[in-house]
């Protein structure tokens, strides 16, 4: 049951992020699924970089953590796209 969870936590996490870096319309919900995970992954680096905690389970923090790692996640692609 976690790893639904954790699939419907990185769908979210990366359709909000594609959203805000306006690459929805070139995405699906795989690709959202994906950038989401991945960009849990890069939050919770980023959050222990900087003395915090990264994704910590399933909660507004971790949601917020995961975000801003799918921002990141989807900015490094678009600079190396072009």
């Amino acid at each position: 049951m976690d790893i639904i969870i954790w699939i419907v936590f990185g769908g979210i996490a990366g359709w909000i992020a594609s959203m805000i870096m306006k690459t929805d319309v070139q995405q699906g919900i795989l690709l959202n699924v994906v950038v989401g995970i991945i960009g849990a992954v890069i939050g919770g680096w980023l959050m222990s970089m900087f003395g915090g905690t990264g994704v910590t389970g399933f909660n507004i923090y971790s949601f917020i953590v995961a975000i801003i790692g799918s921002i990141v996640f989807l900015a490094i692609l678009k600079a190396i796209r072009r």
